[in-house]
């Protein structure tokens, strides 16, 4: 748990950490770009938590092996199987959904979390930069919904997916224009995505984060810009990783069975 010092000495604590309830026992999950301390992995840890087994996938594969092998050392192997994925490529796309149905027969959960950031005012920014933020982002997102969807209707037995979108998405942000409008589009394929489903008894939401930050994340982030942002955070600091994580648990539980369509937002941001 980071402490008021590796927030930079603003704000409070982050509240101490959640012990799992079982909550996702016997599930299987499918986690996108869950290599490392960001959301990914910290989704990937509170899930094994509940109780799921978990399939995850990420673009850099040498991070994925490492954390496959320091998850399974700590809940097992038979609960953790890896698989590099760039979600840009559907070939790949494909394989670590069937990766999953191989491995455990199927799956019950997906969390769309992979993404892209940068940084460029429009009149700056050129058309690499606005496309590739875009197709991981986006279109990423909507590759592995539809895998997502097209296994979760063949199994007949319901399930969920949650997609990882971003209050910019709502939020105007100068520099943000391809961010902003890919996390936007995010949130419309969630709501699409959720009518679709509902037919064959698949409930589609979406978080979006507003400042989550791990210690590798905070290293290359100046100290003038960390103030900035967390002085825009009602408690004076950043979210932690997992407590976005927490939100998808709950997303992902019979907590919410009632939801879909949703985009939940995780921040205490003031405007």
């Amino acid at each position: 748990m980071s402490s008021v010092e590796d927030q930079g000495g603003t704000g409070m604590n982050p509240p101490e950490y959640i012990a799992g309830h079982g909550l996702l026992k016997d599930r299987t999950a499918v986690v996108t770009a869950a290599a490392g301390a960001g959301i990914g992995g910290a989704t990937a840890r509170r899930f094994l938590e509940e109780g799921a087994r978990i399939v995850i996938g990420d673009a850099h594969a040498r991070r994925l092996k490492e954390t496959e092998i320091a998850l399974a050392a700590e809940f097992g192997a038979e609960r953790v199987t890896s698989l590099p994925c760039d979600v840009t490529d559907e070939e790949q796309v494909r394989a670590l959904f069937a990766l999953a149905e191989q491995t455990h027969g199927g799956l019950d959960v997906v969390v769309n979390n992979a993404g892209l950031g940068g940084t460029a005012d429009l009149v700056d920014m050129t058309d690499e930069q606005w496309g590739k933020v875009l197709d991981v982002t986006l279109n990423g997102t909507f590759r592995c919904t539809r895998a997502a969807l097209r296994s979760l209707k063949a199994s007949g037995r319901g399930g969920v997916v949650v997609n990882n979108a971003s209050v910019v998405g709502w939020r105007a942000q100068t520099g943000q224009a391809h961010y902003a409008a890919a996390k936007a589009g995010v949130m419309a394929l969630t709501r699409c995505a959720a009518l679709e489903a509902a037919a064959f008894g698949v409930r589609v939401n979406a978080v979006a984060p507003s400042l989550a930050m791990h210690p590798h994340l905070v290293k290359v982030t100046s100290e003038e810009l960390l103030r900035e942002l967390t002085a825009r955070e009602a408690f004076g600091r950043y979210a932690e990783p997992w407590e976005v994580a927490n939100v998808i648990v709950f997303l992902a539980s019979g907590y919410s069975s009632y939801m879909t369509g949703e985009t939940v937002s995780v921040s205490s941001q003031r405007a």
